[in-house]
């Protein structure tokens, strides 16, 4: 039989090494977890979730009520009760990783259309962002929201706890994905198309002129002028939480039950 020749079993040898290589490389590739739409980083992969919640376990929501006395918040219109629920959810979320910011915002619609019921809280260095309009969905209803829906196509707000994801370019400009996190509540958001958004019937002007701001499709539209500075500071994160007094949304909210 005849011998291979040197430069032929050369080439086997490294082709052989190769395949080796190759082998190995992927058999150490981390397996990543399901990637959710709306979200940027949030669950992307199991490492991040690990950091988030070393950081969610490094912050303390102890002195949390402090924040509110210190801003007066209830002198801007924001109720004891509806902070500390605010607050109850976030934590929770916060320990499960889903976090990586501290700043809450909460939107109120216990309160008219006409009032600045978006209030934008950073509990790390205890300041007020914003304290603003911000619309509900046309079916909802006029000045008060009072009707509420996780379906497609309901033009209704939905209730709950959410968690901010990426900003983009969009059919109302510069917009926020949000993640509904409360199943059966909200978690159909991002098939509906629910983003925080601008919009230029949410202003001074328009409820000088109607008597209330106007309405969207179920997203909570606000003020053009604060939209863009808001998104930058509240993206890929943070929780929002949006209340109303019915008891059917705390009846069924798994983030609220003790």
């Amino acid at each position: 039989m005849k011998k291979p020749n040197k430069a032929r079993f050369s080439k086997l040898v490294s082709a052989s090494f190769l395949g080796l290589a190759i082998l190995l490389q992927w058999s150490f590739v981390p397996a990543t977890s399901t990637v959710y739409p709306g979200t940027v980083a949030l669950r992307d992969t199991t490492s991040v979730h690990i950091e988030n919640t070393k950081k969610a376990a490094a912050f303390s929501f102890d002195n949390s009520m402090e924040i509110y006395d210190s801003l007066h918040l209830e002198e801007a219109g924001l109720s004891r009760m509806v902070y500390r629920t605010a607050l109850k959810g976030m934590e929770k979320l916060s320990a499960k990783g889903w976090l990586k910011g501290h700043i809450l915002a909460i939107v109120d619609f216990s309160q008219p259309s006409t009032n600045k019921r978006l209030y934008v809280i950073d509990l790390d260095n205890y300041e007020l962002l914003y304290n603003t309009w911000v619309a509900h969905g046309m079916k909802s209803g006029k000045t008060m929201a009072q009707l509420f829906s996780n379906k497609p196509s309901s033009n209704k707000s939905s209730l709950g706890f959410y968690v901010t994801g990426e900003a983009y370019q969009g059919s109302n400009g510069y917009s926020l994905k949000l993640q509904g996190v409360e199943k059966g509540i909200n978690d159909f958001a991002y098939r509906r198309a629910i983003v925080l958004h601008g919009a230029d019937y949410v202003s001074e002007q328009f409820i000088a002129s109607q008597g209330y701001i106007g309405r969207s499709k179920g997203c909570p539209a606000v003020p053009l002028d604060v939209c863009a500075s808001m998104i930058d500071q509240i993206k890929e994160g943070n929780c929002l939480f949006i209340y109303h007094p019915t008891s059917a949304y705390r009846s069924k909210s798994a983030l609220l039950k003790k």
